[in-house]
């Protein structure tokens, strides 16, 4: 199983973290998701592209890398 870690800038409160969470475990291949303000560590076989595009839709202001 792949391990990926996202770092992230801009995440302000709980219901931003609720609903990055939310979108990475929609995705295929996505097995967990632990998310905080700061970035996010996610195993599965979900490519790094997908994870990042599954964010920035959400439109939260939310910078990934």
């Amino acid at each position: 199983m792949a391990f990926q870690a996202l770092t992230f800038h801009g995440v302000t409160n709980a219901d931003q973290v609720n609903k990055i969470t939310t979108a990475l475990m929609m995705l295929d291949g996505v097995d967990s998701v632990e998310v905080g303000r700061y970035g996010a560590e996610v195993e599965g076989r979900a490519k790094r592209e997908a994870l990042i595009k599954a964010i920035e839709k959400l439109n939260l202001g939310v910078k990934v890398s």
